[in-house]
């Protein structure tokens, strides 16, 4: 019954608010039963896809709007019990090579050791993760064989594949990250996971009913 409703939660590291989103999932795959569908997308891509742009210039010279950005952060990190967030003081970073990298691990079948690492030296104990040598020592403090991901993050079905992902996700209507996916039922943003979490409840409803 689970495995007929699909869940995805679509992510790049340089997303603040998908970082923040992702903590909150456990909780929901644990009241719903669902799993969701890591996948990985350069948000870069996306945004020249869309003429859409970060948060951070997009915000920029506006009165009271980053204000409330922040209050709303700050009620969210209370809500879901969050205290591992630092804001990034190199924001925004560049993150293709962090993205190449986590679809590398993947093929690698270091996915979760490498997401879990990538997360923590951007949001946890925040770094310049687009400096090739940073980005080498955090990875290595984090005990993970980084110079294997790097080398295999320049072949071509790495590249192939995360190009894949954004122009799919684009395709299917996202403009940002996080994006979630339903099924078909497309979710933007973080303030969004309640609605997520409802729609996966009546997918699961539905197909209980087919079934019956």
């Amino acid at each position: 019954m689970v495995a007929a409703v699909k869940v995805e939660f679509h992510f790049d590291f340089g997303s603040p608010n998908a970082y923040l989103a992702e903590l909150a999932l456990p909780e929901i795959e644990k009241r719903t039963g669902v799993k969701f569908n890591y996948v990985p997308v350069l948000l870069g891509g996306v945004y020249k896809a869309t003429g859409n742009m970060s948060p951070a210039d997009s915000l920029r010279g506006i009165k009271n709007k980053p204000e409330y950005n922040a209050l709303e952060t700050t009620r969210f990190l209370r809500r879901h019990n969050i205290t591992k967030f630092t804001p990034n003081p190199f924001f925004p970073v560049n993150t293709l090579s962090l993205m190449r990298g986590v679809v590398a691990a993947e093929f690698e079948g270091l996915f979760e050791s490498y997401f879990r690492a990538a997360y923590h030296h951007m949001w946890g104990e925040p770094k310049k993760m687009d400096d090739p040598q940073v980005f080498r020592e955090a990875f290595l403090s984090s005990g993970l064989d980084i110079d294997r991901i790097i080398a295999r993050a320049q072949q071509d079905d790495v590249k192939k594949k995360l190009i894949e992902n954004t122009t799919r996700a684009v395709e299917r209507g996202s403009f940002g990250s996080p994006t979630f996916f339903v099924g078909d039922e497309i979710y933007f943003g973080k303030d969004s996971l309640r609605d997520v979490e409802e729609e996966i409840l009546a997918q699961l409803a539905s197909a209980r009913r087919k079934t019956a």
